[in-house]
């Protein structure tokens, strides 16, 4: 494992625009995990290890794209052509010989195209009899033909290193003849929740208890992400206690996170604990909810303390901790694309820093996004009716109704 400089997450003490966060995130932080081979089967969703280069051209060779009737193009005409149907090609059959001057060839999709021949007509619009076929005139020369190479070019880089798998690029890396790939180590987290009054769900609720929704919730978040994740379970408010679970579980975990106890209060002991052993970084994030997040190093792996708020936690997760562990793991650290939408309704807002809303969206031209509950960064509720974010940029003083919005889906951020 790669340890970490205590410094790495070391910033100025002001708020950070969510734009300045990660461009010191992609500067600072790389792969910590070493790799391995996995079968395609066992690749998805891992992170590749190295770019995959292929050895052949996709397609091999031209081949029609329809079923239909082959032909050469120097023999095109503006008229309606008459001509003689000569041999009959299909998929994985390549003519045996080269087909008369004059003639087409019966050919099917994906069958490989006689040399010389560089042009399908469609099926559909031909009338076969007595072994002759009649073509439209003003025929498109190489139309319907997939050309060899088109897809991927032997020796280009067909998938680059970094890249988190999905079932298109393994489909990719069938077609260039790979059974394997070489794939980063899933990234090794470690999670807790802290504080007295955070209770497990099923057990009994004590007065003044609440049940832990942050740690479920993280934990998923991060098997989203391919992560390898140990539950640390529920840390008390002892810090002796956080401080020796911290630092064993960094010894064998990429990266501890935790969530609750990360602001300056008596009784948010993290931060001090993990300062015993390493060094901690309070980010003060422009964003609304989700500061503060602290952020450090302990026993030179990466920490990360998300605020006790679950709808704060959520937010600061797909906003910073998300692209920090993609670093980590060797991926690809990008900007999660937004789309437009119509406001459904209107929202007030004072400049300064950036705020997600929690909407829903129904159907529209762009689509119209509603509310999905109250704004409150406890209330999970509205988190889970939501399909994703409203993402208002610092300046913004708000959203009138019917006026266009930025909208960040949670697939764009919680897979």
């Amino acid at each position: 494992m790669t340890r970490l400089a205590d410094d790495c997450f070391a910033a100025d003490p002001d708020p950070l625009s969510v734009e300045a966060a990660l461009a010191l995130i992609r500067d600072r932080l790389g792969a910590v995990t070493g790799t391995e081979t996995a079968t395609l089967d066992a690749a998805l969703d891992r992170v590749l290890g190295e770019d995959v280069v292929s050895p052949i051209d996709v397609p091999p060779h031209d081949n029609a794209a329809v079923d239909g009737y082959a032909l050469r193009s120097s023999e095109l005409t503006t008229e309606v052509m008459d001509m003689p149907i000569g041999d009959r090609i299909a998929a994985g059959h390549p003519a045996e010989a080269a087909p008369a001057p004059g003639s087409v060839v019966r050919i099917f999709t994906g069958a490989p195209m006689p040399a010389g021949f560089d042009t399908v007509v469609m099926q559909e619009d031909c009338r076969a009899a007595d072994g002759r076929v009649r073509l439209p005139g003003g025929l498109r020369a190489g139309a319907n033909v997939r050309r060899q190479g088109e897809d991927v070019r032997r020796g280009s880089v067909a998938l680059a290193a970094g890249r988190r798998l999905g079932p298109g690029d393994l489909g990719l890396a069938a077609s260039i003849g790979r059974t394997a790939l070489c794939v980063r180590h899933r990234l090794r987290v470690a999670v807790a929740s802290t504080g007295d009054e955070v209770t497990e769900p099923g057990e009994d609720l004590r007065p003044g208890a609440v049940f832990d929704a942050n740690r479920h919730t993280v934990k998923a978040l991060l098997a989203r992400l391919g992560c390898a994740v140990t539950d640390l379970g529920i840390l008390a408010d002892d810090p002796d206690a956080i401080a020796g679970a911290l630092a064993e579980a960094a010894e064998t975990h990429d990266v501890v996170m935790t969530s609750g106890g990360v602001s300056a209060g008596e009784e948010d002991h993290v931060r001090t604990a993990v300062a015993r052993h390493g060094r901690i970084d309070a980010w003060r994030l422009s964003v609304k909810p989700g500061r503060p997040v602290a952020l450090g190093v302990i026993g030179g792996r990466a920490f990360i303390g998300l605020p006790g708020n679950p709808v704060a936690a959520v937010v600061a997760f797909v906003t910073l901790a998300r692209p920090i562990l993609l670093a980590l793991a060797g991926a690809e650290v990008g900007s999660p694309a937004r789309y437009p939408v119509t406001a459904g309704f209107e929202h007030a807002k004072k400049p300064g820093r950036r705020e997600f809303l929690r909407v829903r969206l129904e159907p529209g031209s762009p689509p119209v996004a509603v509310k999905a509950g109250p704004d409150g960064s406890g209330i999970l509720s509205a988190l889970a009716a939501a399909d994703g974010l409203i993402d208002l940029a610092t300046d913004s003083v708000g959203l009138a109704k019917g006026e266009t919005a930025d909208y960040l889906p949670f697939s764009e951020v919680m897979r």
